[in-house]
């Protein structure tokens, strides 16, 4: 029993405790930094690149602004991305693209709570960029340039590049964290990352047969081009798949469509902030920035490979 004069400061310590560990789903956000090992922080750091270019991304493209008019305070003041501006989108794609977007800004708080992370790094959100990723993968220069903001389909193929690489990261980095309060984390963004890209990839799959105007290539084998792309520049093996593949190489050898990608158990894939960082730069290089980042990524990761 707590006596009559002790009663004012229980409640307040028990109020002061509660906020602490009640007031944020992962805790007090300096109390959380103090507990986590080096390596950890590495790691939580290291997807704030991604966030920040699918952010970005997703709200210039549904809603012709970004973080700096949403949620400037999460920007730590970076510059705001190049060439990014609103897509030409149906009603369903629009929908669709402004939950991603906000999504991601939520994914940005909650990595902000856990680490101090950095501003916002220089991001080309271009069509020129995009356009170059066509190019790369496709062996030869598209005419006309692809434009991923020109219509609904276009913006869905430009889509693929990107969340698909980031859950990989959060599949390679998971079994590396020493922290169970770093794992739940991640494990929370891995499940919100996977479900956009699957949900990306149905709405593709839904059109895997329909020619990209003016192209004449089919969406199936803009996938194909792209997952080979990243293949290649990842230099690690084959970690990535259009929507559709040899028979042999589907869920259990059974089926050619792929609307997931799996290895030969179907589970995810998994990459290496070295591999993520070849192919977000274009170069196939973690040391050479460029593509999405022309001054390269940040976070200790990110810049060891830069100061090389």
């Amino acid at each position: 029993m707590v006596s009559m004069e002790l009663a004012p400061l229980w409640f307040l310590l028990c109020s002061v405790l509660a906020r602490g560990s009640y007031g944020h789903p992962y805790g007090s956000s300096a109390g959380m930094r103090s507990s986590m090992p080096e390596s950890d922080v590495d790691l939580l750091e290291f997807p704030l690149n991604l966030e920040y270019l699918e952010a970005e991304f997703f709200l210039w493209g549904s809603l012709g602004h970004g973080l700096d008019k949403v949620a400037p305070n999460l920007t730590g003041a970076g510059p705001p991305p190049a060439g990014a501006r609103l897509a030409k989108l149906d009603p369903l794609t629009r929908d669709v693209i402004k939950q991603f977007a906000f999504q991601e800004v939520g994914h940005l708080r909650a990595i902000k709570s856990a680490v101090k992370g950095f501003a916002r790094p220089l991001l080309n959100l271009s069509a020129a960029a995009f356009g170059g990723v066509m190019d790369k993968a496709f062996g030869k220069p598209l005419r006309p340039s692809f434009d991923p903001y020109a219509s609904g389909l276009n913006y869905l193929i430009a889509s693929y590049v990107v969340p698909y690489v980031g859950l990989t990261g959060y599949v390679g980095a998971n079994p590396k964290l020493k922290s169970p309060k770093s794992r739940k984390l991640v494990a929370g963004l891995l499940g919100v990352e996977s479900g956009q890209d699957a949900v990306i990839r149905a709405m593709l799959y839904e059109r895997a047969r329909r020619k990209v105007a003016p192209y004449g290539i089919t969406v199936a084998e803009f996938t194909d081009r792209i997952s080979e792309l990243r293949n290649e520049l990842g230099s690690a093996g084959p970690k990535d798949e259009g929507l559709v593949v040899r028979r042999e190489r589907g869920p259990e050898g059974r089926t050619a469509g792929n609307v997931l990608a799996g290895d030969k158990m179907s589970l995810a894939f998994d990459r290496t902030p070295e591999e993520i960082l070849r192919i977000v730069y274009g170069s196939g290089n973690e040391s050479a920035p460029g593509g999405f980042y022309p001054s390269g990524a940040d976070g200790r990761i990110a810049r060891a490979y830069l100061n090389k």
